[in-house]
């Protein structure tokens, strides 16, 4: 379903979804789904946020989408049915099976919650920091 909207918000823009299109995706108040931004697309969800319905448009995705704030931006959203599955790296993978009880902590995680841990270790930009990275996640987990 697209629509036009104006991008709203500072560091971590928010994409103002109408009502109407809510209700026409038939899912509820907080639907997963794919949303297209220009020639980008990204997995987020629709949430309710200060009395309006929004999904959130990161900087990464900004950027990728080519827009910022303020601007005018045609967005298409479908519903996310495909399963949400966070492929963990081999190193963190080998630690949290290492780690007890980690491994059985980290699967009962949200999407959101994996996603975190894993884009945290992935962004470390130096060996040491990744794993100081996996260390803290294992060590957090287990705990």
């Amino acid at each position: 379903m697209k629509f036009t909207t104006v991008l709203e918000g500072g560091n971590t823009l928010g994409i103002p979804v109408p009502a109407a299109v809510l209700e026409a995706l038939g899912a509820g108040k907080r639907p997963k789904v794919v949303v297209s931004v220009g020639q980008h697309s990204y997995r987020s969800s629709i949430m309710p946020y200060k009395g309006k319905y929004m999904i959130s448009l990161s900087a990464d995705n900004r950027a990728k989408a080519g827009v910022e704030g303020g601007q005018e931006v045609e967005v298409e959203v479908e519903l996310d049915t495909a399963p949400r599955v966070v492929e963990v790296p081999a190193d963190l993978a080998a630690a949290l099976a290492a780690g007890g009880a980690a491994k059985a902590a980290f699967e009962k995680l949200s999407y959101s919650n994996q996603s975190r841990i894993v884009l945290s270790v992935e962004n470390a930009k130096t060996v040491a920091t990744r794993q100081r990275r996996i260390a803290k996640a294992v060590e957090e987990l287990a705990g």
